[in-house]
């Protein structure tokens, strides 16, 4: 069989070949816009699905040098880490605080039927992590990080397993959101405290970013410093703890103390255009890993894989429904949070919003909700999600 070799360059043009038809594809098909599905994503595994046929059919099979994903990867997640600003840190509070128990609490429970199942079913347990927090609270991005990662300690499957998992939950959570919200606001007759939903922050949808080049040159250059001095951090981590960490916590630590230094320095950073940055290297990086996806590993491991996934849904649904609903308050903005919940338990912070907009469109804006879930969501659970995965990786090497 005929193997076609791309180099880094020519991956990270297939990248971004492929994201242009994902989203091609996300206007033209209406269930990828209506369940929120990643652009990326929607390219990266039709090219998976090309790749998997040409395989099978014995005609050829693509591979690509991986070193920009890695890098990519890095980037979006060092982004993520300048998201962390004490000043903001101080307005959510109590709702902040909450709602990061509750996903500590729903990572250990993925971990644990994760685990329990794939290894009950005959399967490498660490395998069980990839159908657990690595794909739901992790996402594609934690999916394709701690694949690469896991398939180096030799756990075959791990990336396809992973990125797979989190593509099923990309959509069960967008599915599951809206209906559960609105499960307990019919059941409860909750009504939106708010008498003005027109100005909700969620219907607020604006893809400009007003700047200037020496912002984004400064915004380029911060990234650098954190990812350069991050990785010295990282080694020295792994060093000092004996625990096998991702590439990008030291990143994300260093981006964390560094945007907060500037903060207190220069009452200025630019964020919008690190958020930039970083929706481009994610976008680049979802891509490529999710080209990569051989598909034909999966055989072995369908069986464990749909079992694990469905038990994770019903978990999902009992805990959103019973626990988080409850423990937020149970009135309208703890409605809307558990929307928000399963939208970023079981996918990404995008689809938490996705899913909260659906719901304030219809009954009203919650202020409260569309801070907290993002605060946690795309900051604070990456943080507890990767100590976790990492401590239960070792255990179970």
């Amino acid at each position: 069989m005929i193997e076609i070799s791309l180099n880094m360059y020519h991956a990270v043009a297939l990248a971004a070949a492929l994201f242009w038809l994902g989203n091609l594809l996300c206007r033209k098909v209406s269930v990828f816009s209506k369940y929120c599905i990643p652009a990326p994503l929607v390219g990266g595994v039709c090219f998976s699905l090309l790749n998997t046929i040409m395989y099978a059919t014995g005609v050829a099979y693509i591979t690509f040098d991986s070193t920009l994903q890695t890098v990519f990867m890095n980037m979006f997640f060092t982004t993520v880490g300048f998201s962390v600003s004490i000043p903001l840190l101080k307005k959510g509070g109590k709702a902040v605080l909450l709602m990061l128990i509750l996903g500590t609490v729903m990572t250990v429970i993925q971990n644990i039927v994760g685990t329990g199942l794939v290894g009950a079913l005959g399967a490498d347990p660490r395998l069980g992590l990839c159908v657990g927090s690595i794909a739901m609270i992790g996402g594609p991005g934690t999916a394709a990080s701690y694949g690469e990662l896991m398939d180096g300690m030799g756990i075959t499957g791990a990336s396809v397993a992973g990125l797979a998992s989190a593509t099923f939950g990309l959509v069960a959570g967008s599915i599951m959101g809206g209906p559960t919200a609105r499960r307990c606001i019919e059941k409860y007759h909750l009504e939106c405290p708010s008498s003005n939903a027109d100005t909700s922050v969620s219907e607020v949808e604006d893809d400009t970013v007003s700047s200037t080049s020496p912002r984004f040159v400064r915004a380029f250059m911060l990234l650098m410093f954190a990812l350069g001095i991050g990785n010295f951090v990282g080694a020295q981590l792994t060093a000092i703890t004996g625990l096998t960490f991702p590439g990008y916590i030291g990143a994300m630590i260093v981006a964390a103390v560094t945007r907060n230094i500037v903060d207190a320095i220069y009452h200025e950073f630019p964020m919008e255009e690190v958020d930039v940055i970083g929706n481009m290297s994610l976008n680049l990086f979802l891509a490529m890993a999710l080209a990569g996806l051989q598909l034909w590993l999966l055989i072995d491991l369908a069986l464990p894989m749909i079992v694990t996934l469905a038990v994770q849904v019903a978990v999902m649904f009992v805990f959103s429904y019973f626990v988080v609903f409850k423990v937020m308050g149970r009135d309208y903005d703890a409605a809307v949070m558990t929307a928000g919940f399963i939208g970023f338990a079981m996918g990404a912070t995008s689809n938490a919003m996705a899913n909260m907009q659906a719901v304030t469109k219809k009954y009203g804006a919650s202020p409260l909700a569309f801070f907290t879930i993002p605060m946690v969501g795309s900051l604070f659970i990456d943080f507890v999600n990767a100590l976790l995965i990492t401590g239960m990786l070792n255990i179970l090497s």
